[in-house]
């Protein structure tokens, strides 16, 4: 069996039950971390509908958390998630916003992370919204419609 994460009339993902009920209790983790709705759900006899809008403010705000981070042990939870996140996001057609350009703008907030230095702060937010971005591309291949 599976279930079905729509956009109006189009399946935008099909994936197993197991995968679709790991998803879905990552995307509660995230909402309540971000305090955010993800415009994901609820499932209602194996469909989910997927609110576009929505779904826009929850990456992007699940984006500029990922790269203002230098905790490898978030980036690393987190990383696989924002991806299958990122390939949600191109099937549905939306446009996410740039993260900031400027190394300041990713050095506040940060989490600490003890020992160890962490990621650098702007090496990189476009480098690892790039490796994100492959991540995504590799993975959908993956991700049945």
């Amino acid at each position: 069996m599976s279930q079905y994460f729509d956009l109006g009339g189009e399946t935008l993902w099909n994936p197993s039950n197991g995968a679709a009920r790991l998803f879905l209790r990552q995307v509660s983790v995230f909402e309540a971390e971000l305090a955010l709705a993800s415009g994901i759900g609820p499932m209602h006899n194996d469909e989910c509908q997927i609110d576009p809008a929505a779904l826009k403010t929850f990456v992007d705000a699940l984006v500029e958390r990922h790269l203002r981070t230098g905790h490898a042990v978030m980036i690393a939870l987190s990383e696989a998630f924002l991806a299958t996140m990122l390939v949600l996001a191109e099937r549905a057609g939306i446009e996410l916003g740039r993260p900031a350009d400027d190394a300041a703008a990713y050095a506040q907030n940060r989490d600490v992370q003890v020992p160890g230095a962490g990621v650098d702060a702007l090496t990189s937010a476009h480098a690892r919204l790039e490796q994100l971005r492959g991540a995504a591309r590799e993975l959908s291949r993956f991700m049945a419609r």
